[in-house]
C-alpha cells in the first residue's frame, strides 16, 4: 500500500473508533490531538524514540492543568504508520486493528491509566 493510502485507511479507522467511543470518553478524547507519522521520516534521531514504536502519548494526561500556550504540553496521540504496517505484516486487515488497538492503548494514557491498566483491558 502507498504512504498516501495507508493514511487514509488510518485516519478512517481513527476517526470510526473515537466515533464509537462512549460519550464521557468521546468528549474527554476532544482535547487530545492524533496525528499520524512515518517513524522513517528521521523522528527516530531527532527524538531519541525506539525504531520500532508503534504510537506514543505526549503531553498532559486528562484533567491534569496544562497552559496551552506551552504546545509541548497540549495532549496528543502520535501513531508511527510505517511501524504499525510492518507489524501487522503489509496485511490491510491487521493494518485497520492494530491502528484501532494502538489509538486506543494510548487514548488510555491520556486518561490516566498506566501500561498494567491499560494492558487489562486488551489493549496491549
Amino acid at each position: 500500500m502507498s504512504p498516501k493510502h495507508l493514511e487514509t485507511v488510518a485516519a478512517a479507522v481513527i476517526g470510526q473508533t473515537l466515533r464509537r467511543l462512549p460519550e464521557t470518553i468521546r468528549s474527554a478524547a476532544e482535547s487530545c490531538l492524533v496525528e499520524v507519522e512515518w517513524m522513517g521520516s528521521g523522528v527516530v534521531e531527532e527524538e531519541g524514540l525506539p525504531e520500532d514504536l508503534l504510537g506514543l502519548f505526549e503531553g498532559c494526561s486528562h484533567g491534569e492543568d496544562h497552559h496551552a500556550d506551552h504546545l509541548g504540553d497540549l495532549p496528543r496521540i502520535r501513531l508511527f504508520l510505517d511501524n504499525l504496517w510492518e507489524y501487522a505484516e503489509r496485511d490491510r486487515v491487521r493494518f485497520r486493528e492494530e491502528v484501532r488497538i494502538t489509538l486506543l492503548h494510548e487514548l488510555g494514557h491520556y486518561l490516566g491509566l498506566d501500561e498494567q491498566q491499560v494492558e487489562e483491558l486488551g489493549l496491549a
